[in-house]
Parts: C-alpha cells; sequence; structure tokens
C-alpha cells in the first residue's frame, strides 16, 4: 500500500496546481452577439410625436382663428350695411332734400341725393333702383348692368332682403335691398358688398400664419430631437454597455450625471450591475474552491484503485476502508457546499419566535457531546427573538466544535447570549491560543483557515457557514480576543424583541 499512496499523493501534488477546463470554461465563455436593433427608435418616435402635436395645435390654432375673423368680418360688413340703411332710412324720415331744403319730388331724387351725398365703405357698392331697375351706382361698376345681379336683387325689390351670389371675377357677394315707398312712386336701394375681397387680408394674414407656423414647428421638431437625445443618452450607454458586458467582465458601469428620473435608472442599473458581478465572482470563487477540493479525494480514489492489488483481500480490505474514508468526506464537503449555496435563498431560514436564554442552554447541552472540556454558560438573555433557532444551534454547535479542535483536556469552553434591545449577541468563548489579527478576516471566507491543529480534517468551511447563517439573518460574526486569553467568535443579529423580558430578566 505504500507505493498506492505515494502514487496518490504524487497525483494530488501535480493536480493541485492545475486548472481543470471545465471549470475554467465555466465563467470564460464569450457572450451572445447583441441581437440587432430593428424598427423605428424611440428619439425618433418622441420626436415624431412632438412634431404631430405641435402641428395639430398650430393647425387648429389657426382654423379657430380663421373662423372666428372671418366671422368677425361679415359682421363688420353687416355693421356698415346697417350703417347705410340707418342713414337712408333718417334721410327717408325727413323726406326734405338736403341741398334744397324742399321735399324730394321722388323715390329717384331721393335715392340719387343719397348716393351723391353718401361715401360706400371699401368693397361696397350703393345702386339705387326705381323705375323698374336700377339707375346709378357708387361707386360705378358694371356689375349693375348684368342679368346677375338683376335677377337677384328684382325679387327682393318689393321686401327687401339679402341674397348671397358667386360674381366672376371677385367672388362671394352679399346683395342687401331696402325698399323705399313714396305716395308716388317705390324703389329700393341696394347694397353690394364682396365678401371675397373683405377677407382676403384675412387670408393675407393667415398666410403670414401659416409661413410662421411652419418655422415654429421645424423649430419645436428639432428641440425635440435635440433635447430627447440627450434625455435619451443614458439610455443608450446603457443599451451600449449592455452589449459590452460578458461573462467574463462585468466591470462596466454607466456614467452618472444630473438629479432626473434617467439619472435614477442609472444609479439602479449600475446597483444591479454591481449584484451580478459580485454574484459572479462568488460564484466563479465558489467553483473553483470546490473543484480544487473536490479533486484532491478523488484523486486518491483513483489512485488506490488503479494499484488495488484485487488478489489480496488484505489489501482489497484496507483500501475499502480508506475510500470509504474519503467518500466520506467528500460526502461531508458536498453537504457544506450545499448547505452554502442554500445560504442566499429566501427559504434558507424558517423564522419564528425563539427564546434566546433557552437556545443558548440547550446549545451548550448539545455541545458537551463534542469533547471533554470545561464546559461554562456565559450568560443568557430571557427575550424573544424572530429568528431560525436550528440555523443559530447549527451556527453555535459549529463555533464549538472549532473551539473543541484549539483546546485541550481542561481547557474552558463557554457559551453565551445578551439582548441590548435592538440587537442578541451569541457567542462561544475558548481559552486556546486564540486567532492572530492578521487572520481574523480570513477564516470566515470559503476554504479560509488559520492554523490547522494536528488531526484536523476539515475543508475551512465551518466558519464560512456560520458567518453564512449570520449573513442570512441580517448579521454579522467576528472574532475577538478572550480574557485572560484565547478566542471569542461573536455573532451579532438585528433582533427587536417580540414581546417585554420575561418578569426577572
Amino acid at each position: 500500500m505504500a507505493t498506492a499512496t505515494t502514487a496518490a499523493a504524487t497525483t494530488v501534488a501535480t493536480g493541485a496546481t492545475t486548472t481543470d477546463p471545465a471549470i475554467e470554461g465555466a465563467g470564460s465563455r464569450p457572450g451572445a452577439r447583441p441581437a440587432p436593433r430593428s424598427g423605428v427608435s424611440v428619439r425618433a418616435r418622441i420626436t415624431a410625436a412632438v412634431a404631430l402635436l405641435g402641428a395639430l395645435a398650430l393647425t387648429g390654432a389657426g382654423g379657430i382663428v380663421y373662423a372666428v375673423e372671418a366671422q368677425r368680418i361679415e359682421q363688420q360688413q353687416v355693421t356698415e350695411i346697417d350703417q347705410e340703411l340707418a342713414e337712408l332710412d333718417r334721410l327717408q324720415d325727413q323726406g326734405l332734400n338736403p341741398d334744397t331744403g324742399r321735399p324730394f319730388a321722388g323715390v329717384g331724387a331721393m335715392l340719387d341725393t343719397f348716393l351723391a351725398r353718401n361715401v360706400p365703405d371699401e368693397n361696397e357698392i350703393l345702386i339705387s333702383w326705381y323705375d323698374g331697375g336700377p339707375r346709378r351706382a357708387s361707386p360705378t361698376t358694371d356689375f349693375a348692368r348684368t342679368r346677375l345681379f338683376r335677377d337677384t336683387a328684382r325679387p327682393l325689390v318689393p321686401g327687401g332682403g339679402s341674397a348671397r351670389v358667386d360674381v366672376p371675377g371677385y367672388g362671394e357677394a352679399l346683395i342687401t335691398v331696402q325698399p323705399v315707398r313714396s305716395t308716388r312712386d317705390a324703389g329700393a336701394l341696394v347694397v353690394v358688398t364682396y365678401l371675397t375681397e373683405a377677407r382676403a387680408e384675412l387670408r393675407d394674414t393667415m398666410r403670414t400664419y401659416a409661413i410662421v407656423a411652419l418655422l415654429s414647428l421645424l423649430l419645436v421638431t428639432a428641440a425635440a430631437a435635440w433635447l430627447s437625445g440627450r434625455l435619451l443618452a443614458p439610455l443608450r450607454t446603457l443599451r451600449e454597455t449592455a452589449d459590452d458586458i460578458s461573462e467574463s467582465d462585468l466591470s462596466r458601469r454607466l456614467p452618472v450625471t444630473g438629479h432626473d428620473d434617467i439619472t435614477a435608472l442609472t444609479r439602479t442599473v449600475n446597483g444591479m450591475l454591481d449584484r451580478l458581478e459580485a454574484a459572479f465572482v462568488g460564484q466563479r470563487e465558489f467553483l473553483d474552491d470546490a473543484g480544487h477540493e473536490l479533486r484532491t479525494p478523488l484523486t486518491v480514489l483513483r489512485g488506490h484503485l488503479e494499484l488495488l492489488d484485487t488478489g489480496d483481500p488484505a489489501e482489497v480490505s484496507e483500501t475499502k476502508e480508506l475510500l470509504l474514508e474519503e467518500v466520506d468526506r467528500m460526502a461531508r464537503l458536498v453537504g457544506d457546499l450545499i448547505l452554502l449555496a442554500k445560504s442566499d435563498r429566501p427559504d434558507f431560514l424558517r423564522l419564528r419566535s425563539v427564546d434566546l436564554a433557552g437556545l443558548t442552554a440547550d446549545a451548550l447541552a448539545k455541545a458537551r457531546g463534542l469533547g471533554d472540556r470545561a464546559w461554562v454558560l456565559d450568560g443568557d438573555a430571557s427575550v424573544q427573538i424572530h429568528a431560525d433557532e436550528q440555523r443559530l444551534t447549527q451556527a453555535l454547535l459549529q463555533l464549538a466544535d472549532n473551539a473543541v479542535k484549539h483546546t485541550g483536556p481542561g481547557d474552558t469552553v463557554a457559551i453565551g447570549s445578551s439582548y441590548d434591545g435592538d440587537r442578541a449577541r451569541l457567542w462561544v468563548r475558548d481559552t486556546g491560543p486564540g486567532v492572530p489579527p492578521e487572520q481574523r478576516g480570513s477564516i470566515f471566507e470559503r476554504f479560509g483557515r488559520g492554523a490547522v491543529v494536528p488531526g484536523d480534517e476539515g475543508f475551512g468551511l465551518g466558519l464560512s457557514i456560520v458567518s453564512a447563517i449570520a449573513r442570512s439573518h441580517g448579521g454579522t460574526v467576528e472574532v475577538q480576543d478572550a480574557a485572560p486569553r484565547g478566542a471569542r467568535f461573536v455573532m451579532t443579529l438585528p433582533a427587536p424583541a417580540k414581546e417585554d423580558p420575561w418578569p426577572g430578566s
């Protein structure tokens, strides 16, 4: 068996310095190619939406202004017509020619006098109608001699009224007729208003408005494109950063500028990347450490099996016992690794109300079977906390087992607890050699070990399990110097009391 052991040891020494390609490749696969973008960008959609809304708003405003102004202009024309007709009524009521002071000879004389004394407004024509047709126009116009005018005005002369016609070359016109009667004859005053010409100024104004609105729309669209580009710049950086991130490099971060919602999103994404990087680094270290620790027992198993002489019953029996020990070590290692892997899961803890004093006393009673030591209760706190009793007991027993390994018969190992209203503390104290300050940080890491005592076949996972249990409760674990000598491992848990301390506490 000496040859087998030597071969196995040689293989272990050689394999311990190499890296398993399967484990090496677990975290170094290249990231997948980023999917190409498709469709219209968010910036283009925001710009198009702003442009569309601006166009609708400017068009709607222009339409409303045009409708209101057109109505105002038409109302103004009607008011001017009413003014002309009112002046005619006053002249008719007086019945005297202002120039001679004598009564009018007839309706025709009165209408001719009215046209001679009144200046029509712009876009307005005054026409006298008597003796069966139009006689005079102010200003002179060919429209008064057209059939269209005669056919439109004649039906209105007896009773008055108004009508709209489309005059060639002038557009829409409003023809208003006011009958005039005397004891001798009858006639009418016809007022022709060219509405299209009256609206010409409005159309010029609306053309100017359209040009200004178009320029304003272009300016607003350009501003929207620029502003949306600035607002979405962090998102573009986020996309580019996400494209650059791979499983082997999670160190990229987004630049944080400003104090708006996009900045808050940037900080959130950076925090997520920090957590992802920590998780990937922890997973890689976990796989590397686990692969390294599992390689040793596997190498031992392989070495002994290769050199096993199946014809020698004594060697077979001896090898069987040795391999079973290695299998037990592997099983214990796998169990510890599974426990550490579960420590980050939500169901790792089963929280309930726990009596801290009872937990401390039970842990001390169970720890007495770990070794012949002077077991002492350092104190207890009679308070109910919200915690996982089994996990805390497991942590205390792990610390107690660690204390037993570093002490001898007759040394003191103490277990205690305390409570200050906000935090609960559980500790294990021993009178062993203690822990050097330079090792106090590394002993709580996976496979981290301090001074190894003879006969210790552990893997360096015990204290990391204690740290995982404390961390899952939201607490911490640390090692302190004990008085007068030794080490004191303390778990501190944030644990508000479930109820007032029991009487006597």
